[in-house]
């Protein structure tokens, strides 16, 4: 059984994507790992707030199917780097209010938290514990909602993936990593809400209808500088706050329309991190617009969750969409070329179906990100496919449909393996672009 301090895995549970059911050997030897993990390292790497991602790696390699050679070779290529979690120095107890407050923003403190953390749902219970600490709506809550948002959503990540898996021990390490971000991105999102309220807007846009918005205004779009240590909090808020508040204020959700919103940003997400190309440079994807979408795939399974109230449930997908659309901002809103998708041809168009790709992927060396962002994209696909067919609003809301989908499951895979780094980094500023080649020299995968 599955406990704050235990993690166990079933062939039960294996996600929300489904690709090759899973093993009962599978199942022990994923949960041995993560155990390991979670015992012996920090959630960050490095003293530079680097994230330990072994967690994000192994479950989606679990939920997609992959056999327990394959999810234990990945382990090893990325244990050997990891930080032990108990740091020298003093140790305080975090069920002191006034240590609590004091030490957060600071990852030397991670395992107290995570101490705390895990008696606070020994007493009672993970849904009782996040409802009370980060859904109450009070000021404490505010600030640990906040920094689920930090650190390009990796909190919300991993929380997402101890949701979906029902794995106590894994939100106990999420609400730890919270603890340890800083929470100017909260700040950023309460700041937008406030604002959305204020205004009282009565339009009804869609998220890629925003995106040419931003596009557009040219002190928004190019507020953000290449030498800018972070381009959002340095960039888009620092330079053209008010004009990024205009544009979040007109995205809106409501109990109404929450499932056709969230597929919505689902989809959006998923569009502008693939079209955002720069022809005719090798087709990459944008590290940070990736996580956008990595992200994205948790939203069906907060939706889901009978105890969170319907108001946090909107809550999440509104700060989401906020964000989604600062992250564009802070690029600097590259064109979002739709052709780039449609007329993609894949490396491999023998292997090019969703077995082609998740195979591929299974392969792949790297800590988890590439892997993620095919199990992202195949839900939103599956997320997408329901609202085909239901109307101009919604049409304009979802831009990827069809054969797109397979094409961009082809392009995150073809891309990571293509000669050069990986991933672009900031892909609208030409800078992010000079280490890579001439698409039509790309190296044969």
């Amino acid at each position: 059984m599955a406990t704050p301090n235990k993690v166990h895995l079933t062939v039960d549970n294996t996600g929300i994507v489904q690709f090759k059911p899973q093993t009962a050997e599978t199942a022990a030897k994923t949960s041995e790992l993560l155990q390991e993990n979670h015992e012996k390292h920090h959630i960050f790497f490095n003293k530079d707030g680097f994230h330990n991602h072994i967690v994000h790696h192994l479950l989606t390699l679990y939920g997609l199917g992959a056999p327990a050679e394959i999810i234990e070779q990945r382990y090893k290529e990325n244990v050997n780097y990891q930080r032990d979690i108990i740091q020298s120095g003093a140790r305080p107890d975090m069920s002191d209010p006034e240590n609590f407050k004091q030490y957060l923003d600071n990852e030397k403190y991670y395992h107290e938290y995570l101490i705390f953390w895990q008696n606070e749902m020994e007493k009672k219970g993970w849904e009782n514990v996040l409802n009370e600490y980060v859904f109450a709506g009070d000021e404490r809550a505010d600030g640990l909602l906040g920094r689920f948002y930090g650190g390009f959503l990796h909190p919300i990540i991993h929380l997402g993936f101890g949701i979906e898996f029902h794995q106590p021990a894994i939100i106990a390490e999420a609400l730890a990593q919270a603890c340890c971000h800083q929470n100017w991105t909260g700040e950023f999102l309460l700041a937008a809400e406030k604002d959305s309220k204020s205004r009282a807007s009565t339009s009804s846009k869609t998220i890629p209808e925003l995106l040419d918005e931003i596009r557009a205004n040219k002190k928004l779009s190019t507020a953000a500088e290449w030498s800018d240590p972070n381009k959002i909090r340095d960039g888009v808020i620092a330079r053209a706050s008010d004009e990024m508040l205009k544009y979040t204020s007109e995205w809106h959700v409501t109990p109404e329309n929450l499932e056709q919103k969230t597929a919505e940003m689902i989809n959006s997400c998923i569009y502008y991190t693939a079209a955002a190309q720069n022809p005719p440079k090798q087709v990459k994807i944008d590290f940070y617009f990736m996580h956008c979408v990595n992200s994205s795939i948790f939203w069906p399974t907060f939706n889901a969750q009978p105890w969170l109230s319907t108001a946090n449930k909107v809550r999440l997908l509104q700060w989401k969409g906020y964000l989604d659309l600062a992250m564009y901002a802070s690029r600097r809103s590259p064109p979002l070329l739709v052709s780039e998708i449609t007329d993609y041809a894949p490396a491999k168009p023998k292997e090019a179906d969703w077995e082609g790709v998740f195979t591929r992927l299974f392969a792949f060396e790297d800590d988890g990100h590439a892997v993620k962002l095919g199990r992202a994209v195949r839900n939103g696909e599956l997320v997408s496919k329901a609202w085909e067919g239901k109307g101009e609003e919604v049409e304009r809301g979802m831009k990827v449909k069809g054969d797109m989908w397979g094409k961009i499951g082809n392009m995150a895979i073809d891309s990571v393996e293509d000669s050069g780094v990986h991933w672009a980094r900031s892909v609208g500023f030409a800078e992010a672009w000079v280490e890579y080649g001439d698409r039509s020299k790309k190296s044969q995968l």
